[in-house]
């Protein structure tokens, strides 16, 4: 199977319809099939960006331009 002549294929095919049903269906799949990237994370990243946001509502950060001013 070629995978590149299958997706100009379809492509086609969505261009010439105007069978708004059609048109939905393929959007919503191709909605549903979109990954979040949060859901490649390790559970140990996970935690960590946990813990960074605790941190940063309790105002324990620095802010860029801190950072900035100490290596000018």
């Amino acid at each position: 199977m070629d995978i590149q002549l299958e997706k100009r294929e379809a492509m086609e095919m969505l261009k010439k319809t105007d069978d708004p049903s059609i048109i939905m269906a393929v959007a919503k799949l191709l909605r549903k099939n979109k990954k979040d990237w949060w859901d490649d994370l390790t559970d140990q990243q996970k935690e960590d960006i946990a813990q960074s946001e605790l941190e940063f509502e309790r105002g324990e950060f620095t802010s860029y331009e801190d950072v900035m001013k100490k290596y000018k």
